[in-house]
């Protein structure tokens, strides 16, 4: 049997490079994508693993496609697909600005579903069907001050995943959206001390989770052993939410 492949969007930093690393590691061919060809060059420069690095804007129809289309002709399958990239935009919902909203749920939320898009009917030609993983936020599920259109946009992609995995399990195409928590990154470390022990007086295990620990559920669900699990979302935060 012949590689599998697997894609990771937004692999360039934190916890989607910790992905990129872990399936690469499994033993998939791993591409990944990245807003800008700098990221992708300081990506590739610290990799661990052989996986290669695409710009793409998953916000706009025609990047994806091209960057799909390329993948499939280079490799001729996709068993994997991991939709991690996503941005940030925070402010007060009074004070915030239409192109706030709009600009996080394009990629957010309008990119996951360009990316299942391009990938659903290749993943339906593979004999063992395939994976979709999206990545969501506890904030999807419990809110969070100065994150609506973030809240908003992770949300729908838990009633996305919930939707894809109904229309898709009867080929053996399994949905599943991972919920992190408070995760250390290079973006959470500029939040500074203060605000860190804030979150871990919050969590019942006292610290914050590591990038690796969502990349270890991802494996899992990209791999055989979860076989009979889809349109589920899993919370890798510490016990931060409960119920």
């Amino acid at each position: 049997m012949s590689q599998k492949v697997a894609i990771v969007t937004g692999g360039t930093r934190g916890i989607g490079f910790a992905i990129v690393q872990r399936l690469a590691s499994d033993g998939y061919k791993v591409r990944f994508t990245g807003r800008s060809r700098e990221s992708v060059d300081r990506a590739h420069a610290k990799i661990e693993v052989t996986a290669q690095g695409s710009v793409c804007d998953i916000s706009d129809e025609g990047s994806v496609n091209a960057f799909f289309e390329e993948a499939i002709k280079a490799e001729g399958r996709i068993d994997v697909l991991v939709n991690n990239a996503g941005i940030t935009r925070d402010g007060l919902f009074l004070r915030m600005k239409p192109d706030q909203w709009d600009e996080v749920m394009n990629t957010n939320l309008r990119g996951v579903y360009l990316c299942c898009k391009a990938v659903a009917r290749p993943m339906m030609k593979n004999e063992e069907g395939g994976r979709i993983i999206n990545l969501s936020s506890v904030v999807g599920v419990g809110g969070n001050a100065g994150q609506a259109n973030y809240a908003a946009a992770k949300a729908g992609v838990l009633g996305l995943t919930k939707s894809l995995a109904k229309e898709l399990g009867s080929r053996n195409i399994l949905v599943n959206s991972i919920a992190p928590g408070f995760i250390e990154t290079d973006m959470t470390a500029e939040l500074g001390e203060q605000v860190k022990e804030t979150v871990e007086r919050s969590v019942p295990l006292g610290r914050t989770g590591r990038a690796e620990e969502v990349a270890a559920l991802c494996s899992f669900l990209a791999g055989p052993d979860s076989s009979y699990i889809t349109g589920q979302t899993i919370h890798v935060d510490g016990g931060m939410l409960m119920g």
